[in-house]
């Protein structure tokens, strides 16, 4: 029985040897292969100074260049140019012609006039010519996931701060590329990551941190929305909302794990105050069988790339099991192509208190000792009671501007509110890589038979001063 296990994990270990470093041809001890996933959660030597609090020079007026205004960045367009005069849109790049500018015409509508705004496209790398400029001080990156991590390192290495849609980076080399860079050019660099900015999420923070959940235990979180059809949709009609070369499908044709954490996670290490007290310590992860997608891939069209295939990696659900270095739990979930009306979950529980959403509800131990949900009644006091001071400051605002119920909104509002005033970001490099993190090694966990595997600690031992989150200072 003990050769026969062993036989097997080395039959699962040969899809993750590439990864490892080893040679896919040759055969490994399990010791070896081990030791090569405890290196993995090793840490590098510091080439700077930690960014954790990082500040910078307030400025009065953010000049940003975008990259990538396609679907997600067009609607961020719309959102920055709406806080003018604090912040500026100077320059649009994206490598189809057409969606810049697309993005111009729309800038052109909401001021009214034509605007003096420099694009550049046509060509793979010509995002690099606009952030070699001077006259910019904030490179927002909204490109496919493959790019977030190389084009926020060249940006902070230009001397600018960045902001990346999610996920910041795909494997953990480039997680540690981003987290040195930082540290060396002491540039802001922060995930985009809106659903912790979201009117629920950040009631249920503020519940946190007044103590109405008590200890906390556990966490649910995840992204659960039926995306089957955009998947396979191939269109460079500006006017189809399709990704850019199917880069969602590439990714499940090519990988297992959790493809797209952060939304879900997000909040939940905020909740759970995981940097500043607590860090994930280790995960195990799974994937189901792959139905959907190859059964999908029959009815597609001819012309297209994954016209009738069958050999997906991702299975049609995810799920991990992560532990935090307090001994708390958090189950991710990640299924994106099974008919399930969308849900992030967002269930977390206490020794006072149960929230789950979608819809949300919640339930007090000294309410019939958890027994039941609250009554709408008692519900709307608590929602009154807690809501977050953002929300309250900001909601007709936010519910004016819009973009995912106005958490949109209201995260570029607080990220040119930090830099106009020299604050901290509400979240730093280390959330960014943190949350991001989850797919290298979900991937790992699911290829090697769902061992555990532990995460790197991108703080370098920082992660265990208790700190105010940036959510609740300077509002």
């Amino acid at each position: 029985m003990k050769n026969q296990t062993r036989r097997n994990f080395i039959k699962l270990s040969a899809l993750s040897t590439g990864f490892l470093g080893l040679s896919a041809h040759g055969v490994f001890a399990q010791d070896e292969i081990q030791k090569r996933i405890a290196g993995l959660s090793e840490t590098p030597q510091a080439i700077g100074n930690s960014a954790i609090g990082l500040k910078y020079d307030p400025i009065k007026q953010v000049r940003i260049g975008v990259i990538g205004v396609g679907n997600r960045g067009y609607g961020h367009v719309k959102n920055i140019n709406s806080l003018q005069p604090n912040a500026k849109i100077v320059a649009i790049a994206d490598v189809r012609e057409s969606r810049a500018k697309r993005a111009l015409e729309l800038l052109n509508k909401l001021n009214k006039k034509k605007q003096s705004i420099d694009l550049y496209f046509g060509d793979e790398e010509i995002w690099r010519d606009m952030v070699k400029r001077d006259d910019i001080d904030l490179i927002v990156v909204v490109t496919p996931p493959t790019e977030h991590a190389h084009m926020a390192v060249y940006a902070m290495e230009q001397g600018k701060h960045v902001v990346s849609e999610v996920p910041i980076a795909l494997t953990i080399q480039e997680s540690w590329d981003i987290i040195n860079t930082a540290e060396k050019t002491q540039r802001h660099c922060m995930m985009l990551e809106n659903c912790c900015y979201g009117e629920e999420e950040l009631w249920v923070l503020n519940m946190v941190k007044n103590n109405v959940f008590g200890s906390l235990t556990h966490a649910e979180g995840g992204y659960i929305h039926s995306l089957l059809q955009k998947l396979f949709v191939k269109s460079d009609d500006p006017a189809t909302s399709a990704y850019y070369k199917q880069w969602r499908l590439r990714l499940h044709a090519e990988m297992h794990g959790n493809l797209y954490p952060t939304h879900g996670l997000g909040p939940i290490a905020n909740y759970m105050d995981i940097g500043n007290g607590d860090r994930f310590d280790y995960l195990v992860s799974m994937d189901s069988s792959e139905e959907s997608l190859h059964q999908y891939a029959t009815q597609s069209s001819p012309d297209n790339d994954f016209y009738n295939q069958k050999n997906f990696s991702h299975g049609d659900m995810n799920s991990s099991m992560i532990k935090t270095a307090k001994g708390r739990s958090i189950l991710l979930q990640h299924d994106v192509v099974s008919p399930r009306p969308y849900s992030r979950i967002n269930a977390l529980s206490g020794s006072k208190a149960y929230h789950e959403g979608y819809p949300s509800r919640l339930s007090l131990y000294d309410e019939g000792l958890g027994h039941d949900w609250l009554n709408e009644e008692k519900f709307k006091e608590m929602q009154e009671k807690y809501e977050h001071p953002i929300w309250h400051k900001m909601k007709e605002d936010a519910q004016e501007q819009g973009g995912h119920g106005g958490m949109d909104y209201i995260m570029f509002y607080r990220l040119i509110q930090n830099l106009n005033n020299g604050y901290p970001m509400d979240m730093n490099v280390y959330n960014g890589v943190d949350w991001s993190v989850i797919l290298p090694l979900t991937k790992l966990s699911v290829e090697l038979g769902s061992i555990p595997i532990k995460f790197p600690d991108f703080t370098r031992g920082n992660w265990k001063e208790e700190r105010e989150l940036g959510f609740f200072q300077n509002i």
